[in-house]
């Protein structure tokens, strides 16, 4: 193999990011994102990224090309579900601590999902980042959950209902702040749950 060939593009792009710790750039992950949340999608800049992690700017670009580029990765870097490790034994208990997590995270997720609206429009791959990092892993997870009930008996495999929770109960964090002018905390979803999804469900 010639020298050329051993230093092509691929193998210098792999040399320049192995040259940033996974530690580093989820910082630069969370930054953007942090970013977005407060300041909204249009308003970030790789140099605003840069100041405030205290890297060069140029760092950032040879990571990612462009903002767009960027953002997709910061996304795509948190695909994994927060109802990971819910199995109470029970689907009224799982849906519960489902809730709960959810409201724990309700004002960040709603918050990121507000600021990237319009720009989500405009770009697909941004827009298919965004349901991969927010909205795919809990949707699958909520309905592994509901399976489980169903496999145990608690609820019979055609109930019509089930394939209504995902939607109720993402509708539901999405709808708060717009009917409320308040984040869907804990104890609101908990409440939701048990008013309105477990009463669908025929379970008390």
């Amino acid at each position: 193999m010639t020298s050329q060939a051993a230093d092509g593009p691929e193998t210098v792009a792999a040399s320049r990011r192995s040259k940033i710790t996974p530690e580093r750039e989820q910082e630069f992950f969370d930054a953007v994102l942090e970013q977005i949340r407060e300041c909204g999608y249009e308003a970030v800049t790789m140099e605003g990224v840069a100041s405030s992690t205290r890297c060069s700017k140029s760092t950032l670009y040879r990571q990612w090309k462009t903002k767009p580029q960027f953002v997709v990765a910061a996304l795509r870097s948190r695909r994994r579900s927060k109802f990971e490790g819910i199995d109470t034994g029970s689907l009224a208990d799982d849906l519960r601590e489902a809730a709960r997590a959810a409201g724990r995270w309700s004002m960040h997720d709603t918050k990121l999902l507000q600021a990237l609206g319009h720009a989500v429009t405009q770009d697909a791959e941004l827009a298919q980042a965004l349901r991969e990092a927010l909205i795919d892993p809990e949707i699958a997870a909520l309905r592994h959950i509901l399976q489980r009930g169903v496999d145990r008996g608690e609820i019979a495999a055609g109930h019509p209902a089930l394939e209504y929770i995902p939607a109720q109960m993402f509708g539901v964090i999405r709808a708060r702040p717009v009917i409320d002018g308040e984040y869907a905390d804990p104890d609101y979803l908990v409440r939701f749950v048990e008013a309105a999804v477990l009463p669908a469900l025929g379970l008390t």
